[in-house]
C-alpha cells in the first residue's frame, strides 16, 4: 500500500509528462507509415510480377501493424493522465487531513501514525493556551508515542469517499471543518475523537492513492501483455442498432475484450467515436484517429487543388482542425478527451477536460449563437475556467468539464429568434447525458448542464421535451428556456439556476410578436408612449426570464460584464457556476 511519505512526495506532473511522451510517439509512427506507403508506391511503379505483389503485400502488412499501435499509445497516455489526476486528488485530501491535524492538536509522524500533540508550556505570561500544538506535521518529522493511531490501518472504500458530501472533501475532514475546528469533533484539542478523525482522513487519502496505483498498474500490465500477444482481435459479428439506448451500447461494450475494443477503435472509428454509451476513453481514441484522417484528406485535396480560391478554402479548414488538434495536444492538465467530431458545414465537436467517466462532478456546457468548430478552443476555455474554480474550491474532488457543441448553432439574429435549431438539438443532448450516466465508473456523478445564451434554450428544450440526466440545470445570459416555470423542466425548481448580468443586452429582448407590434407603432405619433407603456412582464424571446423570481427557480449573482463576461475571473457568476457544479 502507498505510504504517507510516499504520497506526500509523489509528483503527479511526472506522470502527466510520461503520458504526453507516449502520446507523442504517434508522430514518428505516422511518419514511418507514410514512408512505407511511399516506398510501396515506388515499387509498384517499376516492378511487377509475383515477387512484386508479395513485397507490396508485406509492406502493406507492416503499415497495418504500425497502425494498430496508434490507439494503444493514446490509451497509455489516458492511463497515466488519469492516474496523475487521481493522485492529485489523493494529495489534496492528504493536505486536508494534515490541516485538520493542525487545527485539532494532533501530531502526525513520518509513517502516518497520529496521536495527541504534546502541550508546550512557556510560563504564565504566555496565557493558558499551549503553543506549538498546531505545528504542521511532515513526512520527515514529528514524534510518535506508543499511543499513536496508525493511519495505515483498515481503509474505507475510496470511491465512497470521493462521492460523499457536496464539497467533495473527505468525510472526516468535512466533519472537522464543519464543526469549527476541534469543537466539531466532539472533544477538545488533541482529544481521542480528534485523533480518530485525523486517522480516518489519512486512511482515506492513502486508500484513494493505493486504489489508483493498483488500477493503473493493472491497465498497464494488460497493455504490456497485448504488445506480446497482439494489440487487436476481431470482435464477433453484430453491433448495437443505431437507435439502441446508451445503456444497451454500454452493455455490448462491456462484453468485449480489450483487444476487441481496440480493433473496433482502429477499424470502425466512425461507429465508435460518436456513440453514446461507449466509454469516453475509447471515443477519444477513435475521434483522434478521425481527426488525423480528416487532416490527411485535406492535405491531399490541397495538393491536387486547381485554383488559389480552392486552396484558401482548404487552408481555412485546416486551420480549424489544427486549432482543435493544438488543444488536444496540450501538455498541461487536465487532459482533453475528444468525444465527438464532425467537420462538415460549420463543424461540431464534443470535448471533455478530464475523463467524465471517472469524475465525481461533471459539467456539460452548451454554448450559444454563432458557435462552430473554429470556436471550440475559446468555448472550451470557458468550461476550463469553471473547472479550475471547482478545483480551487474543492481540491479533494475530481471535476470534469465537457463542451457540448453537437448542434447547428444559429449564425444570425433571424435564425436565433426561432426555437427550431434548439428543438432539433434536444434528442442529441438527451442521449449524450444518458450516455454519461451509462458509462460512469463507480457511484453516479453529480451532473450539471449549463447553457449560455441560445444554448440555454437548447438545454431547456431538451429538458422539457426529452428529459435530461442531470442533477442541476444552470443558465447564463438566457433569452428564455422554452418554458415559463422552472417546474416544467423536469427537475425540482430548487435545482434550476439562472444568472443575468445587469448590463446584458439579452434582458432587452422581447417576444417576436411584441417586437412586430412595436415596429408598427414606431412610425406613429404614439411611439414614445408605447415604449413607456411596455409591460414589465419579464417575457423574453423564448418564455419567462429564468433570472426573474417569478420563474420559480433559483438565481446567482453576476457582475456587470455584459453578455459574454460570465466567465471573467472577477465575476461572482464564475464562482456561482462552480458551486452549482459542486452542489454547494
Amino acid at each position: 500500500m502507498i505510504g504517507y511519505a510516499q504520497l506526500w512526495s509523489a509528483s503527479p506532473g511526472d506522470w502527466d509528462a510520461a503520458g504526453v511522451a507516449w502520446r507523442g510517439l504517434d508522430a514518428p509512427v505516422g511518419r514511418r507509415r507514410a514512408g512505407l506507403a511511399d516506398r510501396a508506391a515506388a515499387l509498384r511503379a517499376g516492378w511487377s510480377g509475383g515477387a512484386a505483389t508479395a513485397a507490396g503485400g508485406r509492406l502493406d502488412g507492416l503499415r497495418s501493424e504500425l497502425a494498430t499501435i496508434l490507439p494503444a499509445l493514446v490509451e497509455i497516455d489516458q492511463v497515466l493522465a488519469e492516474f496523475a489526476g487521481r493522485l492529485r486528488v489523493a494529495k489534496a485530501r492528504l493536505a486536508e487531513a494534515v490541516a485538520l491535524a493542525d487545527r485539532t492538536g494532533v501530531a502526525v509522524d513520518r509513517h502516518g501514525g497520529v496521536r495527541a500533540a504534546p502541550l508546550l508550556w512557556r510560563g504564565p505570561e504566555a496565557g493558558a493556551l499551549p503553543v506549538g500544538v498546531g505545528a504542521r506535521p511532515s513526512p520527515t518529522g514529528g514524534a510518535a508515542g506508543t499511543d499513536a493511531v496508525d493511519a495505515r490501518g483498515p481503509a474505507p472504500d475510496p470511491r465512497a469517499g470521493s462521492g460523499a458530501g457536496a464539497g467533495g472533501g473527505s468525510g472526516a475532514v468535512a466533519a472537522g471543518a464543519g464543526g469549527g475546528g476541534a469543537g466539531g469533533l466532539g472533544g477538545g484539542v488533541g482529544s481521542p475523537a480528534a485523533v480518530g478523525q485525523v486517522a480516518a482522513a489519512l486512511r482515506e487519502a492513502l486508500a484513494l492513492a493505493d486504489a489508483a496505483d493498483r488500477e493503473a498498474a493493472s491497465r498497464l500490465a494488460e497493455l504490456s501483455g497485448a504488445a506480446r500477444t497482439g494489440w487487436v482481435e476481431r470482435p464477433p459479428p453484430g453491433r448495437p442498432a443505431d437507435d439502441a439506448t446508451p445503456a444497451v451500447v454500454r452493455a455490448w461494450w462491456a462484453g468485449l475484450t480489450p483487444a476487441q475494443r481496440r480493433w473496433l477503435v482502429l477499424h470502425e472509428p466512425t461507429r465508435i467515436g460518436p456513440r453514446d454509451g461507449v466509454p469516453a476513453a475509447a471515443r477519444d481514441q477513435a475521434n483522434r484517429l478521425l481527426l488525423a484522417g480528416h487532416r490527411e484528406a485535406l492535405l491531399a485535396a490541397r495538393r491536387s487543388a486547381a485554383g488559389e480560391r480552392g486552396r484558401r478554402r482548404i487552408d481555412r479548414a485546416l486551420a480549424v482542425l489544427d486549432g482543435l488538434a493544438g488543444r488536444l495536444a496540450a501538455t498541461s492538465p487536465p487532459r482533453a478527451y475528444l468525444l465527438g467530431l464532425d467537420p462538415r458545414g460549420d463543424g461540431r465537436a464534443i470535448v471533455a477536460l478530464g475523463n467524465p467517466d471517472r469524475a465525481g462532478r461533471v459539467l456539460t456546457y452548451v454554448p450559444g449563437m454563432t458557435s462552430d468548430l473554429a470556436d471550440v478552443p475559446g468555448e472550451l476555455s470557458r468550461a476550463a475556467r469553471v473547472q479550475a474554480r471547482c478545483t480551487a474550491l474543492a481540491p479533494g474532488a475530481e471535476t470534469a468539464a465537457v463542451l457540448w457543441l453537437d448542434y447547428d448553432a444559429p449564425d444570425f439574429l433571424p435564425e436565433a429568434s426561432s426555437p427550431a435549431q434548439a428543438r432539433d438539438a434536444g434528442p442529441a443532448l438527451h442521449r449524450f447525458q444518458e450516455g454519461l450516466r451509462a458509462t460512469h465508473d463507480g457511484p453516479a456523478a453529480r451532473q450539471t448542464v449549463l447553457g449560455h445564451s441560445y444554448g440555454s434554450l437548447v438545454v431547456g428544450s431538451a429538458a422539457r421535451d426529452h428529459g435530461l440526466a442531470a442533477d442541476a440545470l444552470a443558465f447564463v445570459g438566457s433569452p428564455g428556456v422554452g418554458v415559463d416555470r422552472a417546474g416544467a423542466l423536469g427537475l425540482p425548481p430548487e435545482r434550476v439556476w439562472s444568472s443575468t448580468a445587469g448590463d446584458d443586452v439579452i434582458g432587452l429582448v422581447e417576444p417576436p410578436r411584441d417586437l412586430a407590434g412595436r415596429a408598427v407603432l414606431a412610425a406613429s405619433p404614439l411611439a414614445s408612449a408605447a415604449w413607456l407603456l411596455r409591460p414589465d412582464d419579464h417575457q423574453l424571446w423564448f418564455g419567462h426570464d429564468p433570472s426573474d423570481p417569478g420563474f420559480g427557480g433559483r438565481t446567482f449573482p453576476s457582475g456587470r460584464y455584459g453578455h459574454t463576461g460570465y466567465w471573467e475571473p472577477g465575476n461572482p457568476a464564475l464562482d456561482g457556476m462552480a458551486r452549482i457544479v459542486l452542489g454547494r
